[in-house]
């Protein structure tokens, strides 16, 4: 006796309409309350970016202290000794390295968290969550090639013999403004790439350029009188020069880290209001 299975079909409902998810009307919110109530999808796409960033690789994060080490030695060469920048009796191997380290976190960190929200556009599609998670676990999980590079610039204090200070306390507080401000620029990027795909192909150029502008590689006390508040406007110049005045006993640079802090603010601020004006839209054009 044979049986025969029937395949049952849907039944499309003309009276039944989909459920579309919408920002809240009226003037956007910075949304923290959903940030927070999303933060265990937070973590994971950290974990996730970190091992699809170091998958298939031979040396892992060994290679996050690899890279500023050798162009450390590149800049030494070229400009410590062949130019003879000054750097107030500091080794210029560990001038470059401390500038280098905060750069480079900035520089990954924005880079990722700009073409965020379009490689994760499986993920904006299907679900609803606040969207600036994303470029905010991309900066994360930069932060955690920061720690690591970090150990390269303490194995040069150490060769160096430079003592330990109380000033070294600065040192968190110039992570967090750094971390805010990675995570607004990156943010703001990432809500404009979505429309504009030109993006991904600026903020590269916009980086590579932003290094030679930046203090990294040179102290921004030999900038000019006359020009140093082109310098000073650049708010990664407080960021940079807290690092080395913590580490290596220069004069705390007040001026250009209220300029950071203050940019620091305005630019998370901006990215969590435009992120929420746009997000009712990023699912329809990713």
């Amino acid at each position: 006796m044979l049986v025969t299975q029937q395949r049952t079909e849907p039944v499309w409902d003309p009276g039944r309409r989909p459920i579309v998810l919408r920002p809240r009307a009226g003037r956007p919110q910075l949304g923290l309350d959903e940030i927070w109530a999303h933060r265990e999808l937070f973590w994971f796409v950290v974990l996730r970016d970190l091992k699809l960033r170091y998958r298939q690789t031979l040396l892992g994060l060994v290679w996050v202290i690899i890279q500023p080490i050798m162009t450390m030695a590149v800049f030494a060469l070229v400009l410590g000794k062949l130019v003879g920048v000054p750097t107030d009796g500091i080794p210029y191997p560990l001038f470059a390295y401390a500038g280098l380290l905060p750069w480079m976190f900035f520089s990954s960190a924005v880079a990722t968290g700009a073409t965020s929200l379009v490689a994760s556009s499986n993920l904006i599609t299907k679900v609803y969550f606040p969207r600036i998670i994303l470029p905010a676990a991309a900066v994360t999980a930069r932060l955690v090639d920061f720690g690591v590079g970090s150990l390269g610039l303490v194995a040069l204090l150490v060769f160096y013999r430079v003592p330990v200070t109380p000033v070294l306390a600065a040192i968190p507080v110039a992570v967090a403004i750094e971390f805010l401000l990675a995570v607004g620029v990156g943010a703001l990027f990432a809500s404009f790439n979505v429309k504009y795909r030109d993006i991904g192909f600026i903020v590269p150029v916009m980086l590579q350029l932003g290094m030679f502008i930046t203090p990294v590689v040179y102290r921004w006390t030999l900038v000019p009188e006359a020009w140093r508040w082109t310098i000073m406007a650049n708010p990664l110049t407080g960021i940079v020069e807290t690092y080395r005045s913590a580490l290596l006993g220069y004069a705390m640079p007040w001026k250009p880290l209220i300029v950071s802090v203050a940019a620091a603010v305005v630019m998370i601020v901006a990215a969590l209001y435009q992120t929420r004006r746009m997000e009712g839209d990023f699912a329809d054009i990713v």
